[in-house]
């Protein structure tokens, strides 16, 4: 085995904790999603995430590193050099920066792969099939992930063209928010709908566990210990902290009462939008992007529930509009002081443009491929649980446990 350089030791622990961070969300977003949602699909709602964990591991091992992080075949996808982790060695460095190994840089982009097409399962709450769920998400990996990271992480021809997208504002947030609303379109109404959430401390659990695993998220997106990182720390906490606030006070100024809810809706909303932003911006533009969040976000939302789409818990207008606003909001903050590019208030009309048009092009691209995937796994098994199944709850219906025994 080769020696390593000094500078890997430190650089690479660190990725391998933010690894383990950005790994702790997926089972926070099974207890954000799952006191979300009736107690009676809350199994469903969270073997949902936990499938991930297993199943997305074993697709990215097998073909989606290489696919995504691959040697580039025209700006598209990778090539198949890493197909079963393949010509990687416990000393083979990663290229990108020769201070952690690629291994190291595998498992960490992994735990973005995992949750990125759970994000979508809050959109179609309640009224989709567990078998079905497994053949769309399979087909979703292929189609959109593993293109969207190796077009802006990989090499492909948006990082080329020079588009910037820090932590996954286009490759996580735009990709599942209007694939989420290309479901919804798809699925249509559920038919039997009990309002409310049926536990806000699991929401309220699951906020945490986000928050916390964001940093991982976040900072560990520098991919070393630098200066970027902990700028990108300090944004993710400040922008998720702002939009907590504006969001929760624009509830109170609306309706005269304080709302858990909001607050935790909002600071998931200030962290998808920062996202983009966090190594490339400084922290007085970190506190426009929360603010900025927390009315786009909300407004948003607005817009669905007044159009009457069964977005059942926000995900386009939390993660579809916040890393899309991210994505734009980086076109004008942005600073090649701290790193990337100067944005448009630093005389970056170019860039702008750029971040425009790549936002705009993989929402439409996400929205539309989701679609086709929709319909081409309800060709190959029903997408959509029986009416019947549906009043009386998906894990009665599919499975062998249930949230709560009755006494």
């Amino acid at each position: 085995m080769s020696a390593l350089p000094t500078a890997f030791y430190g650089s690479d622990g660190f990725m391998l904790i933010a690894a383990a961070l950005v790994f702790i969300m997926t089972p926070g977003l099974a207890l954000f999603y799952g006191g979300m949602v009736n107690k009676k699909n809350a199994v469903t709602m969270m073997m949902q995430n936990f499938f991930s964990a297993g199943w997305t591991t074993i697709l990215w091992v097998f073909f989606g590193f290489s696919l995504a992080f691959g040697p580039d075949i025209k700006g598209v996808i990778g090539n198949g050099h890493y197909f079963f982790l393949t010509h990687i060695t416990p000393s083979t460095m990663y290229q990108g920066n020769h201070v952690i190994s690629l291994y190291t840089f595998m498992v960490y982009q992994l735990m973005f792969a995992i949750i990125t097409p759970v994000l979508m399962t809050g959109a179609f709450a309640d009224r989709m099939r567990f078998k079905a769920f497994i053949v769309f998400i399979t087909l979703w990996l292929f189609a959109v992930y593993f293109p969207f990271a190796h077009w802006l992480w990989g090499g492909g021809f948006l990082a080329k063209w020079g588009v910037e997208d820090f932590a996954g504002g286009i490759v996580v947030h735009t990709s599942a928010g209007f694939g989420a609303l290309a479901a919804i379109f798809y699925l249509g109404h559920r038919k039997h709908i009990k309002p409310g959430n049926h536990s806000i401390p699991l929401v309220l659990i699951g906020t945490a566990l986000l928050w916390f695993g964001w940093f991982g998220f976040n900072a560990g997106s520098a991919l070393r210990v630098s200066i970027d990182t902990n700028v990108a720390f300090v944004n993710t906490m400040e922008a998720a902290a702002f939009a907590a606030i504006v969001w929760m006070f624009i509830d109170y100024w609306r309706t005269g009462k304080w709302s858990a809810l909001g607050f935790m809706t909002g600071s998931i909303a200030g962290l998808a939008t920062v996202t983009p932003t966090a190594g490339f911006i400084n922290p007085q533009a970190a506190m426009v992007v929360g603010i900025a969040a927390a009315i786009i976000c909300h407004a948003a939302v607005d817009f669905v529930h007044k159009k009457g789409w069964d977005d059942s818990l926000d995900v386009w207008g939390v993660h579809g509009i916040g890393g899309f606003s991210g994505i734009i909001l980086l076109g004008i903050f942005g600073s090649a002081a701290i790193y990337g590019s100067n944005g448009l208030i630093y005389g970056g009309a170019a860039f702008f443009g750029k971040q425009v048009v790549a936002a705009v092009f993989c929402a439409i691209y996400a929205f539309v491929v989701t679609y086709i995937l929709m319909w081409i796994t309800d060709k190959i098994t029903p997408v959509r649980v029986p009416e019947g199944a549906e009043e009386s709850g998906l894990d009665a219906y599919e499975w062998a446990e249930v949230t709560y025994s009755e006494a």
